[in-house]
């Protein structure tokens, strides 16, 4: 997604921190997407804040993370479950 970013908009390359940050930003709100990494690196760029509305977009995929338990290692490891 990184390299697809950068070259985003108008063919000019935008900066990797600007594009790391918008990255991250996507995976903080829960939103994993091109379109919303897009506008929140040319909205860093412009200095403005990003008007991110979620429910403007409902084709982006939404994002759920889970913490692993240790007993799902076990699955992994049959042979020293027992």
């Amino acid at each position: 997604m990184h390299d697809r970013l950068c070259r985003a908009v108008t063919n000019q390359a935008i900066p990797m921190e600007v594009v790391t940050f918008a990255v991250n930003e996507t995976i903080h709100i829960g939103v994993i997407g091109f379109d919303a990494s897009k506008q929140i690196a040319l909205a860093r760029i412009q200095r403005r804040t990003a008007r991110l509305d979620l429910a403007s977009y409902p084709h982006l995929p939404k994002m759920e993370v889970k913490t692993t338990r240790a007993a799902d290692y076990a699955t992994l490891l049959p042979e020293l479950a027992a």
